[in-house]
């Protein structure tokens, strides 16, 4: 079994809704690629959460074996539990409503579709060195969307 790309993933607005940042952190062996960015305009912590780990796959160049670290349960139980039913529903939840951030879940499924992925969640704020860098680099990319220099 080939070694896994490591990365961890964070995003978030200051407010909610409000601008925003993701911040991604990859590991495969001895190499380290930090990624962000964010949006100026109102977005949602959701839609920061799940733009982390799309940005993250989709810079991969081939398919790998991918274990992704997120603090976010909305991500990691929407992508392991519930997308496959909502695909089956035509992107309908089990109400029957339009899933929200749809254009995000079908590109991170997309992505996802590309490597052998192992998800976990990790308990945000809690000393995990690459969780605390991924929300540094989340916030980076907030400010540097905003034109503001980074903190």
């Amino acid at each position: 079994m080939p070694s896994p790309v490591v990365i961890h993933t964070d995003g978030g607005c200051t407010p909610n809704p409000g601008p925003g940042g993701w911040g991604a952190v990859l590991r495969y062996g001895d190499h380290v690629l930090e990624l962000c960015g964010g949006e100026a305009e109102s977005t949602t912590n959701n839609r920061m959460e799940l733009t982390a780990p799309i940005m993250a796959m989709e810079t991969l160049t081939r398919p790998c074996v991918v274990q992704i670290h997120t603090d976010s349960t909305y991500v990691r139980n929407g992508i392991t539990k519930w997308v496959a039913g909502w695909q089956r529903n035509g992107w309908r939840t089990a109400a029957k409503q339009p899933v929200k951030n749809v254009d995000l879940w079908q590109r991170l499924s997309a992505a996802c579709a590309q490597h052998q992925v192992e998800w976990f969640w990790v308990k945000g704020h809690a000393g995990v060195a690459d969780n605390e860098l991924a929300d540094q680099l989340a916030t980076r990319g907030m400010r540097e969307a905003m034109g503001l220099t980074p903190a």
